[in-house]
């Protein structure tokens, strides 16, 4: 599994990449990089549709945990995503 740290996917923001963050909608509602996505972990196997095999992600939890699970799902489907490790705890760039 690929990972970024929080310093390496802030480093790349202004790149337009595709973030994907897996945390519950509570926990976004406090707090989330601009360009991120909401996809709840519980909800991505539904949701994995929505995204296109030909693009890369960043998976972005609260620690790195939830976004590792996530990261590993999606790449057994054939997906180019990489885990950002320390998740929003060690988040250090721009939220809304």
């Amino acid at each position: 599994m690929k990972e970024y740290s929080t310093t390496q996917v802030q480093e790349l923001l202004d790149e337009g990449l595709n973030l994907i963050d897996v945390r519950e909608v509570h926990e976004v509602a406090q707090g989330k990089i601009p360009e991120a996505v909401n996809i709840p972990l519980g909800l991505l196997e539904f949701r994995m549709n929505e995204l296109e095999k030909s693009k890369q992600y960043i998976i972005v939890c609260r620690s790195g945990a939830r976004s590792a699970q996530a990261t590993k799902f999606l790449e057994s489907h054939g997906f180019n995503v990489i885990n950002m490790s320390g998740g929003m705890l060690t988040w250090e760039g721009p939220i809304e």
